[in-house]
């Protein structure tokens, strides 16, 4: 049963760390076209008002990552709730290996999961 709910904990993770990743490279991506809109306007030689709705939108997308990476972030803590209720609140997965620091007074050990991530096992 505990192998079950650590493959399935796993697999969580994995979904979630894809989840912030893809959030983070939309905001990089869309703050980058906000930001060099004006610029090539302007070295267009274009009037300020050309593309300024097309600027608003995007600082609009901006906003909106942000709030869904907000949520992503909250639904992070709560699977941290979940982990907990499950019986696995002694192992920490990290998806970028090493964003959380191991439990506190525990000595962990560090395993390779698929995909490249790590899982800390207190010992």
């Amino acid at each position: 049963m505990l192998k079950e709910r650590r493959l399935a904990a796993e697999q969580v993770a994995v979904a979630l760390f894809e989840a912030e990743a893809a959030i983070d490279a939309a905001l990089a991506k869309t703050a980058a076209l906000t930001g060099v809109m004006p610029s090539l306007r302007k070295a267009a030689g274009a009037s300020a008002l050309i593309g300024q709705d097309a600027v608003e939108r995007a600082s609009q997308a901006i906003m909106a990552l942000a709030e869904a990476r907000r949520a992503i972030v909250e639904t992070h803590k709560e699977l941290s709730v979940v982990q907990t209720q499950i019986g696995l609140g002694a192992i920490t997965m990290n998806g970028d290996g090493g964003q959380k620091p191991p439990p506190m007074g525990a000595d962990t050990e560090q395993v390779r999961m698929r995909g490249g991530r790590s899982l800390r096992i207190a010992s």
